[in-house]
């Protein structure tokens, strides 16, 4: 089987959704099949080897993000010859961009996230004919997978041409809906709603990482609930330590660690205030609070105030930054004794927990989103109340002070991360629902199938 997978760069952020893409591909290929990992908008940021068309003196991206900006702008961009324009689209000229701080916020890309969702009716219906027909004519795929359902636009055109199926991996798109401004943002619910779930021209069926954002996105697309299937969020060991941590000294500050973007939404700050409660009730513990993962300019702000809130703590609070390799991640990791990512959202994925898992670090996670659903799979940590500081803070203490249920606890996530959430695991699981009938579909869903 050979699977296409289109994927959408993070200008430049290390991005969830590119590093599961990316995994799968890996997965996928190391189980036998074909797979072509299709970059559009900005090449991918990864920690690991780049299997895209994009990867090390490889191909191209589709639907560069400067020529979709600036046939948004000017419908006399979209005349010039594509020759003239295309480089614009090279490795090059996207990463330029991205270090100039070119913004990927939603609330600033409104119109072109509609001119987007236009598809062969937009001004990119040039950039949508390209990968198509390098879909279909170059690579001739078996199935299609769309990572988001922003990528929506192309399907129409796609499904003139390809009687196959045409999977969307559904992986936090609500929230970049969620930050559109109005009318923009209700534009955009409907204009995907009526895509995707289009019997004979959408989405044959949607990819979720759990049940919780399966409901939750079947209701906010207005899309059928059993079209949706259900893959467990993937985790290469390669790389993490083989073997969970031994007993750590006793001497040494107790470490929590947070990893993942710093921005409000992944709530730094509620973590930072637990610890203010655990600095004040147990005095004569070292706690420590240790931050990674990659911070944007539009949360600068945000992060400068947790540095002044924080100031009096001294050391006992470090920003490690953004890891540029997966050594350098794990080398942070596993610095924690306990993680903590206290979202204010509902997590659709959950992806540092399971990094955690893998170095043998067990975790403190509010029970909403992803989070319940990862901790009944791999009971390696505790779920408290969302948004409740002294929950979370009397979870921590209280791993602080069983040191023995917290090495039990990381070693359960070692071994489940690789059980339940490895390559073998997820791809087989990934064929099994290529290879299935999806409900009330009249076009063909299945690989061949047609």
């Amino acid at each position: 089987m050979h699977v296409a997978i289109v994927t959408a760069g993070g200008a430049g952020m290390f991005c969830g959704s590119c590093l599961q893409d990316n995994a799968l591909a890996r997965a996928l290929m190391a189980s036998g099949e074909e797979v072509s990992l299709i970059p559009t908008y900005t090449p991918l940021t990864l920690d690991t080897k780049d299997e895209s068309l994009l990867g090390p003196g490889r191909g191209r991206v589709f639907l560069g993000g400067i020529n979709l900006y600036l046939e948004h702008q000017s419908k006399l961009w979209g005349r010039l010859p594509r020759w003239f324009v295309r480089f614009l689209d090279s490795r090059w000229a996207l990463k330029l961009s991205s270090k100039l701080g070119v913004s990927n916020d939603a609330a600033n890309l409104g119109p072109l996230t509609i001119d987007l969702l236009r598809g062969e009716l937009g001004p990119q219906r040039r950039g949508i004919e390209e990968l198509v027909d390098w879909i279909v004519n170059r690579l001739k795929p078996d199935a299609v997978v769309f990572s988001n359902a922003l990528l929506v636009g192309p399907v129409r055109e796609l499904r003139k041409s390809f009687d196959g199926p045409i999977w969307c991996t559904l992986q936090g798109d609500d929230i970049f809906l969620n930050a559109l401004r109005e009318p923009h943002q209700s534009a955009a619910l409907a204009m995907i709603s009526d895509r995707a779930g289009d019997d004979c021209h959408g989405f044959t069926g949607f990819l979720t990482h759990s049940e919780y954002y399966a409901d939750h996105m079947a209701d906010t697309l207005a899309l059928p609930r059993d079209r949706f299937r259900t893959l467990p969020l993937l985790l290469e060991p390669n790389g993490f330590p083989e073997a969970p941590p031994a007993e750590r000294p006793n001497e040494g500050p107790f470490t929590v660690g947070y990893f993942a973007r710093i921005c409000p939404e992944k709530g730094l700050h509620n973590l930072v205030e637990a610890m203010e409660l655990l600095r004040e009730r147990r005095p004569e513990v070292q706690w420590a609070l240790l931050a990674g993962g990659y911070l944007g300019p539009r949360d600068q702000r945000y992060f400068r105030g947790l540095k002044k809130r924080t100031k009096s703590w001294g050391n006992g609070f470090e920003y490690a930054g953004a890891p540029n390799t997966l050594a350098e991640k794990a080398s942070i990791l596993q610095r924690f004794d306990v993680l903590s990512v206290p979202t204010v959202y509902r997590e659709p994925k959950g992806l540092p927990v399971l990094e955690g898992w893998a170095c043998g670090v067990p975790c403190v996670q509010p029970a909403h989103g992803a989070f319940p659903e990862l901790l009944h799979g791999v009971p390696g940590g505790v779920l408290v109340p969302p948004g409740d500081a002294r929950a979370l803070a009397a979870a921590l203490e209280a791993l602080h002070d069983d040191p023995d249920r917290r090495r039990a606890l990381g070693a359960a996530g070692h071994a489940g991360v690789r059980a339940v959430h490895g390559p073998t695991a997820v791809a087989e699981r990934f064929k099994a629902i290529l290879n299935a009938p999806v409900p009330g579909k009249r076009i063909a869903n299945r690989p061949g199938a047609g």
